[in-house]
């Protein structure tokens, strides 16, 4: 079986077991989305979907953080872990979107990865649930999947994210990816996975 028929197979397998494929962050427009994304780094979202209410209520648009202080807003993202570099980051975000980009969340990973604190997984992301193009957000679960399955060979988010690019049919990429973060957390845990109830088991490299 090649690596295009497993990931065929994989987002099959994936889409019957997860058919909605959502992003667990929760927010209300790009710009919150981003946010919520900047503040997921080293932290659950369950963590930080506890902390934007707060954020979000206090701030409403894009001049409110811009003109905000980041200390204020390290104060409600706290629990958050690295609060002052991620509330220096949502205010430079902010001011850079207003300045360079009349206001509006940039729809590609060329110039989102231009804002501060913002890198390839989070571009990705807003692409792929933004704006609706094929992206491929590696993180730590889609990392482990694409290893045990035999997709790549590296734990480097970059390479996995060109690797998987080549595999994945471009429709597919972003709900695969959410859909991946699912499956991570139910059944391909890191150190103790089900395979015995993995819907993948029979093409996962881990189990051949």
């Amino acid at each position: 079986m090649t690596k295009k028929q497993v990931a065929l197979n994989a987002v099959e397998a994936l889409k019957n077991e997860y058919p909605d494929a959502v992003c667990s962050l929760v927010a209300g427009n790009p710009f919150e989305l981003l946010i919520a994304t900047r503040l997921s780094a080293q932290c659950t979202d369950a963590r930080v979907n506890l902390v934007t209410p707060a954020l979000f209520e206090k701030y409403r648009t894009l001049e409110d953080y811009a003109q905000a202080d980041a200390d204020d807003i390290a104060e409600i993202i706290h629990s958050c872990g690295f609060f002052r570099q991620k509330s220096k980051d949502i205010v430079g975000m902010a001011q850079k979107i207003l300045s360079d980009f009349d206001g509006k969340v940039p729809d590609n990973i060329e110039d989102l990865t231009t804002l501060p604190g913002v890198g390839r997984k989070t571009a990705n992301l807003i692409c792929g649930d933004v704006y609706g193009k094929p992206a491929v957000v590696a993180d730590t679960h889609l990392i482990r999947i694409s290893n045990r399955l035999g997709l790549v060979a590296t734990k480097d988010p970059y390479k996995v994210e060109l690797e998987l690019k080549k595999l994945l049919p471009p429709e597919e990429s972003n709900d695969f990816c959410h859909r991946a973060v699912l499956h991570g957390r139910a059944i391909c845990d890191a150190r103790k996975p089900k395979c015995d109830i993995c819907p993948m088991t029979q093409f996962c490299k881990k189990k051949i």
